[in-house]
C-alpha cells in the first residue's frame, strides 16, 4: 500500500515491475507545482503504480492521462484512480509501449507532463522529441522528468528551456518549459 494525498492509500502491484516515485520526490514536485494543478491537463508518462496521476486528481486536476506498458500494472492503475477521482474529472489509461501510444494523442495539449521510465532505458531523449513533435506541451505548461544523473543528461531541446532541476539523493527531476 502506498499513501498519497489526503493519507489516501493506494493499491501497488507486488514485485519490481514498476517503481513508485518516492514519496519525497512525489511531494516535492506537487509542492513546486502548488497552485497550478487544479483544473489541469496532466500526462503521466510511464504511469508505473499511477501515483502521481492519482496525486494529481487529488488535488483537483480537471483531466489525467496516463501510459503504461504493463498490463498488470493498469488493473492496479484503474482501481486507483477510480478511488480517487471524482464525478467532475476525467481520466484515461493507455496500455502500451509509450512511443507507440504517443501519437494518438496528437496536438492534445497538457499543462503538466510528469515522465519517469525505468532510469537504465533508453526512452528519455526519444519521448522528449515526439511531446515536441506531437504538440503535447501547452504554451504555460511544463515538464518534469525524473532520472539517475549517472544515467542520463537531459538534452538541450529547441523551443524549451530547463528551468530548474532538484537532487533528492540519486534521482533528479528536471524541469522544462517553453
Amino acid at each position: 500500500m502506498l499513501r498519497i494525498y489526503g493519507k489516501r492509500q493506494l493499491k501497488t502491484l507486488p514485485g519490481k515491475q514498476t517503481r513508485p516515485t518516492s514519496a519525497r520526490v512525489r511531494e516535492a514536485i506537487f509542492n513546486i507545482w502548488q497552485g497550478k494543478i487544479t483544473d489541469c491537463r496532466w500526462l503521466d508518462l510511464c504511469t508505473g503504480t499511477g501515483s502521481m496521476g492519482a496525486e494529481a486528481l487529488c488535488r483537483g486536476a480537471k483531466l489525467v492521462v496516463g501510459i503504461e506498458k504493463f498490463q498488470s500494472a493498469c488493473g492496479i492503475i484503474k482501481q486507483n484512480w477510480q478511488q480517487v477521482a471524482s464525478s467532475e474529472q476525467t481520466w484515461e489509461l493507455l496500455q502500451g509501449d509509450v512511443l507507440q501510444q504517443l501519437p494518438k494523442l496528437n496536438e492534445q495539449q497538457f499543462d503538466r507532463i510528469y515522465f519517469d521510465p525505468p532510469y537504465a532505458s533508453d526512452l528519455y531523449n526519444p519521448v522528449l522529441e515526439a511531446i515536441t513533435r506531437y504538440k503535447l506541451l501547452d504554451r504555460d505548461g511544463e515538464i518534469a522528468v525524473e532520472h539517475n544523473p549517472k544515467l542520463w543528461t537531459p538534452p538541450q531541446i529547441p523551443d524549451w528551456e530547463i528551468c530548474r532541476q532538484k537532487v533528492y539523493g540519486n534521482t533528479t527531476v528536471s524541469f522544462y518549459s517553453y
